[in-house]
């Protein structure tokens, strides 16, 4: 049983792509969204005026591939499952020609990404 938070699996993902962006174009400008966790509500005001969104995936790939403008992942551990919010962003932005997954843990994602980066991904 895997017992890792999803930020720890988003730490061991960044470790993976650290380690493999010389071997993969375009894995160095894969960045975090942090829209995500705990804050106090006046935090959380000041971020909401700043343009943060609930729902926005953890992850973007800025790199086209194919028809894809980019690739999105929303990390997941154990058992949960993408909410509403979540899920409408996902479908907007597959809609708007991006490239969405919802991953289980690091190396699900890491498989991910070396697949659309090496052109694994075609529909």
């Amino acid at each position: 049983m895997n017992c890792a938070s999803e930020g720890q699996e988003q730490t061991a993902l960044f470790e993976w792509a650290e380690f493999n962006k010389s071997t993969m174009p375009g894995l160095s400008l894969m960045f975090h969204i942090p829209n995500g966790g705990k804050r106090d509500k006046i935090t959380a005001v000041h971020l909401k005026a700043q343009g943060v969104k609930s729902g926005v995936p953890d992850i973007f790939l800025p790199v086209p591939r194919f028809k894809f403008h980019g690739l999105f992942i929303e990390m997941k551990v154990g058992n949960n499952k993408p909410s509403y919010n979540q899920s409408s962003w996902i479908n907007d932005l597959k809609y708007q020609g991006y490239y969405v997954m919802v991953c289980y843990g690091w190396v699900e994602a890491a498989a991910v990404i070396t697949n659309y980066l090496k052109g694994g991904i075609t529909a």
